[in-house]
C-alpha cells in the first residue's frame, strides 16, 4: 500500500505520461475521435434519457465533445459548461455554441453568463480525464474540482443522478488506478471506440 505522498508522486508521473500520449495525436486523429465519440454517446441511453447535460470545452489534447454538444442542442437538451468557484468546486452555466466566454485563472474558457445550475440538478456529466480504468477509476488533472463537486454522490449514496461519464481516447486506458478515499468513481467511460459501463 502506497503512502499518500507516494500515491501523489505516482499519479503525477502517470498524468505526465498520459498527457503526452494524447497530445501526440494529430489533427486528423482528433477529428476522427470526435466523430466516433459523438456516435457512441448520442446512441447511448445515458444521452437519450438526459435533459440537463454538462460538457466541457476540450484543451490540452482532450477528446472533444463538440459534436455531442451540437447534437444535444439540436435535440432541445439544456447544456452547461463548468465554472470554477472560489471554494474549488464547480457550478454549471447554461451554454449554447456562440455564447460569450472568458478565460479563468487556469486558462480554461468559461461562460460569462451567470445562469448556473448546481451539480445535484444535472442528469448527465461528460467529464474530461487524463486516465481511466474499467473499474470506474478516473485520473484528472490534479485539481480535485470534479471530486469535490460530486462528493455528495458518495455522502448521500445518490447513484442515480447525475450519471458521470468520463470521456477519453482509447490510449488513455490503464489497467488499474489506485484511488484515494475522496476520488469519485465514474458511471461509465466513452472512448472513440466503445462505451464502457462500470
Amino acid at each position: 500500500m502506497n503512502t499518500p505522498e507516494q500515491l501523489k508522486q505516482h499519479k503525477s508521473q502517470l498524468r505526465h505520461r498520459l498527457r503526452g500520449i494524447r497530445n501526440a495525436l494529430n489533427t486528423a486523429q482528433q477529428e476522427l475521435a470526435r466523430q466516433h465519440l459523438e456516435h457512441i454517446i448520442c446512441h447511448s441511453h445515458y444521452f437519450k434519457n438526459a435533459q440537463h447535460i454538462a460538457l466541457y470545452l476540450a484543451h490540452d489534447g482532450e477528446i472533444d465533445p463538440h459534436y455531442v454538444l451540437t447534437q444535444a442542442v439540436a435535440a432541445g437538451k439544456n447544456c452547461y459548461l463548468p465554472v470554477l468557484t472560489p471554494e474549488g468546486k464547480l457550478w454549471f452555466s447554461l451554454y449554447q455554441p456562440g455564447d460569450a466566454l472568458h478565460l479563468n485563472h487556469l486558462g480554461i474558457h468559461e461562460p460569462k453568463q451567470n445562469s448556473r445550475k448546481p451539480a445535484e440538478q444535472l442528469d448527465l456529466v461528460l467529464m474530461p480525464l487524463v486516465g481511466f480504468d474499467r473499474q470506474g477509476g478516473r485520473l484528472g488533472m490534479g485539481g480535485g474540482y470534479y471530486d469535490k463537486t460530486f462528493a455528495f454522490i458518495k455522502q448521500t449514496g445518490s447513484g442515480n443522478k447525475p450519471k458521470l461519464l468520463g470521456l477519453a481516447h482509447t490510449n488513455q486506458e490503464v489497467e488499474k488506478l489506485e484511488l484515494a478515499s475522496w476520488d469519485i468513481p465514474l458511471s461509465a467511460v466513452a472512448t472513440d471506440k466503445e462505451l464502457i459501463t462500470i
